[in-house]
Order: structure tokens, then sequence, then C-alpha cells
């Protein structure tokens, strides 16, 4: 059974519970399994060897979220040796319909929708809702977890230069 860690976050200002176990710095990803664009699973060892920033969002069709995914889309861009995810709930249909719509290229797109892999290896699943919080991590190119964003209140922004400032010095190692 997963751990439960209750009032880890708020979201709209209410107290949820969060699946899984808190990541930390330092810590060693937990493998997972969600859908990419065409039904087809992505894992953690899809991206071995390579830098990744990992930006997770509730739903994609919300304002902050999409912010979120456009910001870290023109970074993407910038970003050498860098693969930069987003993983949310919303079915990969929803995704792909959204990401043609506002011009979205440089970021992989990932449905946890499923089974609540990613949710809960990063602990990230709101039991409540069905949603995954708000949150950045960053892994090096041996899956170490390099950096960890959870959003205390899920309606807000992470702190984008933070985590950016973090991708660029694990690329640069």
């Amino acid at each position: 059974m997963a751990v439960e860690r209750e009032g880890a976050i708020t979201f709209k200002n209410n107290p949820v519970t969060l699946i899984g176990e808190e990541v930390k710095v330092g810590d060693t990803a937990k493998d997972f399994t969600v859908l990419a664009q065409g039904l087809k699973p992505y894992s953690l060892n899809d991206g071995k060897g390579k830098v990744r920033l990992i930006s997770v969002v509730p739903s994609i069709d919300t304002g902050v979220c999409e912010a979120q995914t456009r910001r870290f889309n023109e970074e993407a861009a910038k970003l050498e040796g860098v693969e930069v995810l987003t993983v949310s709930v919303d079915l990969p249909f929803a995704q792909a319909r959204w990401c043609g719509a506002e011009g979205i290229e440089n970021v992989k797109m990932l449905s946890d929708h499923r089974d609540l892999s990613f949710g809960e290896a990063f602990g990230v699943a709101i039991k409540q809702l069905r949603l995954l919080a708000r949150a950045i991590f960053v892994l090096d190119a041996d899956n170490k977890v390099t950096y960890v964003e959870y959003v205390s209140e899920a309606t807000n922004h992470p702190d984008y230069d933070k985590a950016i400032a973090a991708t660029k010095e694990a690329a640069a190692k």
C-alpha cells in the first residue's frame, strides 16, 4: 500500500492528501509507466542518459497549467541535451489536441491517466481528486533527482527560474 501524506499541499486552499513518498534531492527516481502520444508506453528508462525536467500539472486545460507548459516549451528550445516532459492525468488525445492548437512542439506530453504510476512514484497523486499535484523534478542522466519543487498550493505557479537554473546545472555536468 502506498504512503499517504495528508495535508501535504492545498488545492484551492483546501488541504489534500498526496499518495506516494515525497521525493527528495539525491534520491534515485522510481520507475513509472505512463502513456505518450499514440498510447505508446513511456517509462523512466526511456529517457535514461538524458537530463530531464519533469513538469507536473493537474490539467492542461487550466490557465496556470497552460502557462507552465508554454514556459517550459519555450525553455526546452534553448536547453541542449535536455528532455522536457509534462505529466498530467489528461488523456493523450486531449494533450495532443491542446499541443496542436497551442503550437507546443518542444515538450513531450505524458498521460498518467491509466494507473497513476508516475503520481505514486513521485508522490504527486492527489487522493481526493485523482489529479496530479503541481510539481517540478529535475533528473540527471543517471536518474538521480537534482531538484524538487512541490508547489504548496496547487493553483499557484512553480518557481520557473529555479527549475531552469537547476536543469542547466544538471546538463552542465
